[in-house]
């Protein structure tokens, strides 16, 4: 599957070492006036090869527009964008293109389809998700007409946490690492650095929140907020878990500490992450996001060739040492994307919503 969504739906395509990769947007409201320029931004905070601490891979990420906007303006029909690749160094790949390299999708793309792009990993590479950017941009736009932001950052690099109760939402912008603490950018590019020089790489966490959302997003029983976010975040490459509100924390609490007490003027607490029964409460929405460690490192590892034989897989190329920094742009988007389908999803919940646009 390569879409994503149902009301408000995307479709991707394209390879990391193809001519280009692309995305095809469905159920964009006529309207919404479409900034070029914000799209682009989207793109540059996500585009490699920006610090030491990213892949060396150079792309102007370019975006282009090629349908679905008329005078800067949404017409209400598929919007396709496209960006071409423009630095790909596919010979770095010759020594693999017979084997599997460990903590990648090589070998079960091969046991699925009998056939790989092993390019820089051609469709499972995580430069597909510069299409789901393209994407959230447009979500972002929609989200903005209703006052709902979006924002993300790095809490955590290789073991190492900001307290949640120093997170600053509007640092990551201004941070080389995404932190979401001034007094951890340089803790956290040493982590990467260190590792970087050691030719490894560490995983990090992704914090997520999601400011003025109105209540009652989510389509229960099979389309709950909670698990499509969950899904969503998991479909990014290298994310392997998630935690909505406190998470796994939530299992050491009783239910007289875990349960959100409500008052006329809101929710005491927020351990639910602004979501109960798979429906949004009106309460920001907290998410975490867990990046394992780049699995392209330059240490020889032990592994098969499709004929099954052992050897030694030894990488070149470029890579990032730490995927989740330049991985909470992708998470940010996602996010968008949900909740803008949630959105539009949640217009038919009600007669009345029906009754206002028809009566």
């Amino acid at each position: 599957m390569n879409s994503f969504g149902q009301r408000f739906r995307f479709t991707t395509f394209g390879e990391s070492h193809g001519v280009a990769l692309g995305v095809i947007v469905d159920g964009v409201p006529a309207g919404i006036k479409i900034d070029l320029d914000f799209i682009q931004s989207e793109m540059d905070r996500r585009k490699p090869g920006k610090s030491e601490i990213e892949t060396a891979r150079k792309e102007s990420d370019t975006i282009q527009i090629l349908s679905g906007v008329f005078n800067g303006i949404s017409t209400g029909t598929s919007i396709a964008m496209v960006l071409f690749n423009e630095n790909q160094k596919s010979r770095d790949y010759d020594n693999v293109k017979d084997l599997f390299r460990p903590g990648h999708a090589d070998f079960t793309y091969f046991a699925k389809y009998g056939i790989r792009d092993y390019r820089g990993g051609g469709r499972s590479s995580a430069r597909e998700t510069v299409a789901r950017v393209a994407a959230g941009a447009i979500a972002k736009l929609i989200l903005k007409e209703l006052d709902i932001e979006v924002k993300s950052g790095i809490c955590a690099i290789n073991g190492i946490s900001i307290d949640e109760k120093d997170f600053d939402f509007n640092h990551p912008k201004d941070s080389e690492v995404y932190s979401l603490s001034k007094d951890f950018d340089s803790k956290f590019k040493d982590e990467i650095l260190k590792a970087k020089n050691n030719h490894d790489s560490v995983g990090g966490i992704v914090a997520l929140k999601a400011t003025n959302v109105p209540a009652g997003l989510g389509e229960p029983i099979y389309y709950k907020l909670d698990a499509i976010l969950a899904d969503a975040m998991v479909s990014i490459n290298a994310v392997k878990a998630v935690d909505i509100g406190d998470g796994i924390q939530s299992v050491t609490l009783n239910g007289s500490q875990n349960n959100d007490e409500i008052t006329k003027d809101g929710f005491k607490t927020n351990h639910s992450g602004g979501i109960l029964g798979g429906i949004s409460n009106g309460d920001d929405i907290n998410l975490k996001v867990y990046f394992k460690p780049t699995p392209s490192i330059f240490i020889a590892q032990d592994t098969i060739d499709t004929n099954n034989n052992e050897l030694e897989c030894k990488l070149s190329g470029r890579h990032d040492p730490c995927v989740a920094t330049r991985g909470s742009v992708v998470a940010e988007s996602m996010m968008a994307l949900v909740l803008a389908d949630m959105l539009l999803l949640n217009l038919s919940s009600k007669i009345e919503n029906i009754k206002k646009v028809y009566c």
